[in-house]
């Protein structure tokens, strides 16, 4: 366990209010939705793998039982790896509810060997970025109707050790390094996260503010494909390396609930967070000229057909 580790204290409530998670049947994403439960939320679990996901309602819904005002839990397929999954669970979630209040682009692969997306992408760029930025862009209008609103981007500090390569992102070009692919990906969650805030402002829409943290070094099932990239036992020996700065589940989710609800980040917006504080992400990640190109490209690869900044969800057509 870290000798220090910050958490979210408030005490804000969630009712009425709906907030979407991904990823989340398993580790911090799981633990985001029983703090968002707990505090009388409808969340809305955006999960590929659906078995697991109900393992996950059943054990917190009976572990919140005697609680009061607890909120509601919704189950929706949503597989990142396929955009046409993610437009599907967007469509669905658009003409089904009335707002989104919270958005937590929280699933993510890591450091795994070559795999593409059903996309043809990378599968940690496309998984970890491409997918949340449709994702994003798809649900927008809504949440730009539902103020105020949170869109949180749950990065790493892997972000720090590799600049952005957008002329190949599927390293086509080079020798695949997962972990080179990995810090791009959560490079461009930052990137993603901070240009996103200055298109908000630039097109003067209040009340949606946009966050990227770090997390810390938690004890998930992000670190399963170790074995097969590095050698076998490594996962474990690393496990052991890190173990006294490791965080639990729990304490992993304090700085992605701290950017949803805390009232002392109300009024932040584009900054990237760690142990519930906002520190200066690497300087990479401030480059505008990089972010931009970065959007520009994301627009292109995911074929997103409409400004999101002007239109009003009821006018969105998302084409399956």
């Amino acid at each position: 366990m870290p000798l220090f580790s910050g958490r979210c204290y408030s005490n804000a409530k969630l009712l009425g209010k709906t907030a979407i998670i991904t990823g989340c049947n398993t580790g911090i994403g799981k633990e985001t939705v029983r703090d968002f439960y707990k505090r009388g939320a409808k969340v809305i679990m955006a999960c590929r793998n659906i078995n697991k996901a109900e393992e996950a309602k059943e054990d917190i819904v009976q572990t919140c039982k005697d609680l009061p005002d607890k909120g509601d839990i919704v189950i929706e397929k949503c597989d990142l790896s396929s955009l046409k999954s993610v437009r599907e669970f967007s469509k669905k979630i658009l003409e089904s509810e009335p707002q989104i209040n919270i958005l937590v682009n929280n699933a993510g692969v890591m450091m795994c060997p070559k795999e593409l997306t059903e996309d043809g992408f990378e599968l940690q760029f496309g998984t970890n970025h491409l997918a949340h930025f449709l994702l994003t862009m798809l649900l927008l209008p809504k949440i730009k109707d539902s103020t105020p609103a949170r869109i949180i981007n749950v990065s790493s500090r892997a972000h720090t050790r590799f600049n952005m390569n957008l002329d190949d992102i599927n390293f086509d070009k080079r020798s695949y390094s997962p972990f080179e692919a990995y810090s791009q990906s959560k490079l461009a969650n930052v990137l993603f996260a901070r240009e996103l805030a200055n298109r908000l402002k630039a097109h003067n829409i209040q009340g949606v503010n946009t966050y990227s943290l770090h997390p810390g070094v938690i004890k998930t099932e992000l670190g399963r494909h170790l074995d097969k990239i590095l050698f076998k036992g490594s996962r474990r020996l690393i496990g052991i390396l890190t173990y006294p700065f490791m965080k639990s589940p729990e304490l992993g989710a304090q700085t992605t609930i701290y950017c949803a609800v805390d009232e002392k980040c109300a009024n932040e917006t584009g900054l990237y967070y760690s142990d519930c504080v906002a520190i200066n992400p690497d300087p990479k990640a401030l480059n505008d000229e990089t972010a931009m190109k970065l959007w520009e490209k994301s627009v292109e690869l995911v074929g997103l057909d409409f400004d999101p900044f002007t239109v009003n969800a009821a006018s969105v057509k998302i084409n399956i």
